[in-house]
Parts: structure tokens; C-alpha cells; sequence
């Protein structure tokens, strides 16, 4: 038996033992990390270069990016380095960092995410009020609550984890230090803490989650009423990259976290983590993007000129 005090590290679940499986775990995730980097700096770059993406909903999708690009390089990082010096281990600081920048990015966007669908309700449904209810100094209000209330969750949620004894040794069934794997590792009795502030945590996400569902169904029903198709396809193409992003996210989030311990298992705890914590940063960009026909234009129109400006300055060089 051992306890949190005298735990100085912990070990990661390995994807692999033989050599060639762990390095091809590492190729495959530094191929979806450079995807994700890319993608999202793309959408970064193009919306803060760009001054006709100069809008609230860009500015909402630059920080969907950046907290993507935050929330990946939590958790590939660490398990791409294991993977290709074949360890396991990482140090208790170490895991309390990640366990704190995963939960305050993982809470930020989903707040982010119920701000975008009052902004997209506020565009379609109320349009004559769009530049009052979303004028720039709201738009940093909220955006900076986002931010602020993953923080806030954050710190809570990593102290009272790390507050409770660990007493069932320091292997950690996962490939990136998860709350749910940690609390294995408590003693029952102290660990219902932290169960019953995941079950209030619960409750508020769920509130997050109606909130978008009755935008949604106002935004549905106002866009059917648009009588040109022109007008209904443009609505649409602005909303429903949003909604696909929304229900990735929720659905492989709540299943991991609200899944029945019967159909528990280490393979498909590690699907799930994958699900929830991997492709949706990796996948966003591509979602945005082929949807959202003014965002691709900006996208390629930037590429472009960074085409030209090196054949520019190549051609004088020589």
C-alpha cells in the first residue's frame, strides 16, 4: 500500500510491448499532433491576418482553435515521448499539471462552444440586434468567461483529486493522467468526494447542454422560414459545422465520463479517451473549413500569398 505523500511518480498504460508497435504508436500520433498543429494554426493565422474574418463568430472559432491546440499538446506530447524512449513513467508534478491544463481547456471549450451557440442564435434569430447583443467588448466578456470558468474548474477539480490519499499503488490505466483513472487509485471512502463534485460537475454541463439544444431548435426553426434556398444554404453552412463540433465533442465526452462500470474495460477506456481528448482538436479545423466556404477562400488566399512571397523571394536571390 501506498499513499499520496510518498508517491513521487506515475506510470502511464503502454499502447505496446514489443519495440515496433511503440514506434509505430508514436508515428501515428505525431502525424494527428502536426495535423492538429497545422489545421488550427491555419485557422489562427488566416482569422487574425484577415480583417473580413474581423467578426464575433471568427473571433469565437480563433479561440476554439487555441484551446484545441492547448488541449492536444496536454496529452500527445508526454505519450509520444514514453512511446519512443520506451518508459511509462511521469512524474507527480508532472501528472497534476496535466491533469489541470486537460480539465481547464477541456472545460473552457465546452463553455466556448455553448457561447458559440448563442452567437449563432443571436445571428440567425435576432439579426437587427446582432451588433448590440455581440458588440466587440461583449464578445471579449465572453470569451474571457470561457476561459475564466475552465480555470476556476480547473484548480478546484485538480485539488480536491490530489487532495484525496492514494492508497492502490501509482499505475494510472491510461495514456495521459485522466481524474477517473486517479480516483481508481484512492481509498473508497475518500474518494466519494470528488464522485459527488463530478455529479454536480454533471449537472452543469447538462445545463450548458440544454442551453444549446433550445438554441438550436430556434435556430432550426427560424432558418426552415428563410424563403430563399440561397438564405437557408448559407445558414446552414454557418451553423452546422458548429453543431457537428458540439455533438462530437458531448457525446464522447459524456459517454467516457457517464459509461456504467459494467461495461468498463482498459481497451475501451483508451478508445474513449481517444475520442473525446484527440479527434475532436484534430478534426475541428477540417470540419470548419469545408463547411464554412468564406473561411476555406481566406485559408487559401493566405497560403497563396505566402506562395507567391517565396517564389518572389526566391526568383530575386537568384
Amino acid at each position: 500500500m501506498s499513499n499520496s505523500s510518498s508517491i513521487t511518480q506515475f506510470l502511464l498504460l503502454a499502447f505496446a510491448d514489443t519495440r515496433e508497435l511503440q514506434l509505430l504508436h508514436f508515428w501515428l500520433f505525431l502525424g494527428i499532433y502536426l495535423a492538429a498543429l497545422l489545421g488550427n494554426g491555419l485557422i489562427i493565422t488566416t482569422i487574425a491576418c484577415d480583417h473580413h474574418l474581423h467578426t464575433p463568430m471568427y473571433f469565437f472559432l480563433l479561440n476554439l482553435s487555441l484551446l484545441d491546440l492547448g488541449s492536444i499538446s496536454t496529452t500527445l506530447p508526454k505519450s509520444m515521448a514514453n512511446s519512443l524512449w520506451d518508459t511509462r513513467t511521469i512524474s507527480y508534478l508532472g501528472c497534476v499539471t496535466q491533469v489541470f491544463l486537460f480539465i481547464f481547456f477541456f472545460t473552457a471549450e465546452y463553455s466556448l462552444l455553448t457561447v458559440m451557440s448563442y452567437d449563432r442564435y443571436v445571428a440567425i434569430c435576432k439579426p437587427l440586434h446582432y451588433g448590440t447583443l455581440l458588440g466587440s467588448r461583449a464578445c471579449v466578456h465572453m470569451a474571457a468567461a470561457a476561459w475564466g470558468a475552465g480555470f476556476l474548474y480547473a484548480l478546484l477539480h485538480t485539488a480536491n483529486t490530489f487532495s484525496l490519499p492514494l492508497c492502490q499503488g501509482n499505475a494510472v490505466d491510461q495514456f495521459f493522467c485522466e481524474i477517473p483513472q486517479i480516483l481508481k487509485l484512492s481509498c473508497s471512502d475518500a474518494a466519494l468526494r470528488e464522485v459527488g463534485f463530478l455529479v454536480f460537475s454533471v449537472f452543469l454541463s447538462f445545463g450548458c447542454f440544454v442551453f444549446i439544444v433550445v438554441s438550436y431548435v430556434q435556430i432550426f426553426r427560424s432558418v426552415l422560414r428563410i424563403p430563399s434556398e440561397q438564405g437557408r444554404h448559407k445558414a446552414f453552412s454557418t451553423c452546422l459545422p458548429h453543431l457537428a463540433v458540439v455533438s462530437l465533442f458531448i457525446s464522447t465526452g459524456m459517454f467516457a465520463y457517464l459509461k456504467p462500470p459494467s461495461v468498463s474495460s482498459p481497451s475501451l477506456d483508451i478508445v474513449l479517451s481517444f475520442l473525446y481528448s484527440v479527434v475532436p482538436p484534430a478534426l475541428n479545423p477540417l470540419i470548419y473549413s469545408l463547411r464554412n466556404q468564406q473561411l476555406k477562400d481566406a485559408v487559401w488566399k493566405l497560403i497563396s500569398g505566402w506562395f507567391s512571397e517565396a517564389m518572389n523571394c526566391s526568383s530575386s536571390s537568384a
